[in-house]
């Protein structure tokens, strides 16, 4: 419903669309350069209940937008000056389900993910995509990077979330359970936009989705070693942990 509601009335301001069908944030923020699009649109409750529904709207760089840019919005809808285009004048529509490909596509290109490397550890990994797009992006990503032994957990797609759908930790229960149970080396969960990360280790414990950062610029500075920079943002987890480990985030994150 929010689909057509948006669609249409962005062909009515004259605008073509591509529909890029169900995908994930991450993949619009990237479909936004890969078709040189002015702007993005996506249509997700993020972690939310599924009721909350709403637009995240991205620039012609395919970032969020800035306050600045959203004062704008704001404005301009609030004054009502919208001119619609006559019947000739109308926007078009083209479906493109490809983006989702061509996101895997550069994530493979990427010269610091070693392909090879990961198919030869045979890795067992268990999912938990709670029914949204996740369960399309995770397997088909996790396939491309040559891990065949995927447990999934809520992976289809229907937008009918089976737990609390944020990545915490106790909402993640069966999820380390599985992953102990079925002697899996790790566990992976996304928010139902899939723009959250939270990761299981081997014995169930979480590895935390403040310590994600650290360890991807770790391994990042250890092959090209420079600056770093990170907005550090402060989940209520990240705020209750110890002195001593947010001194370890911030000795790995900090912009020199």
């Amino acid at each position: 419903m929010v689909n057509q509601l948006v669609c249409g009335t962005l062909m009515g301001l004259g605008i073509d669309v591509i529909d890029t069908g169900l995908s994930t944030t991450p993949t619009v923020e990237m479909a936004v350069t890969f078709y040189k699009a002015h702007g993005g649109i996506i249509l997700t409750a993020s972690h939310n209940p599924k009721q909350w529904n709403a637009l995240k709207l991205l620039n012609n760089k395919g970032e969020f937008l800035s306050a600045a840019d959203g004062e704008l919005i704001l404005k301009i809808a609030e004054s009502g000056e919208i001119n619609f285009k006559d019947v000739n004048s109308i926007g078009t529509i083209t479906t493109d389900n490809t983006s989702l490909q061509k996101h895997i596509d550069a994530i493979l290109a990427l010269p610091l993910v070693d392909k090879k490397a990961i198919a030869d550890k045979n890795f067992k990994v268990v999912i938990d995509c709670v029914n949204s797009t996740g369960g399309i992006a995770v397997p088909q990503l996790l396939k491309a990077l040559g891990v065949t032994d995927v447990v999934e957990l809520y992976c289809e797609p229907n937008g009918q979330f089976p737990h609390n759908p944020e990545p915490l930790p106790e909402n993640l229960t069966e999820l380390s359970k599985t992953v102990v149970k079925k002697k899996a080396h790790l566990g992976i969960s996304v928010d139902p936009d899939v723009d959250r990360l939270a990761l299981v280790c081997e014995d169930g414990e979480m590895f935390g989705e403040e310590y994600t950062l650290v360890a991807v610029a770790d391994y990042v500075l250890k092959h090209t070693p420079g600056n770093t920079v990170s907005n550090l943002h402060q989940h209520a987890p990240c705020a209750m942990l110890p002195k001593k480990q947010k001194a370890a985030i911030l000795q790995v994150l900090w912009v020199r």
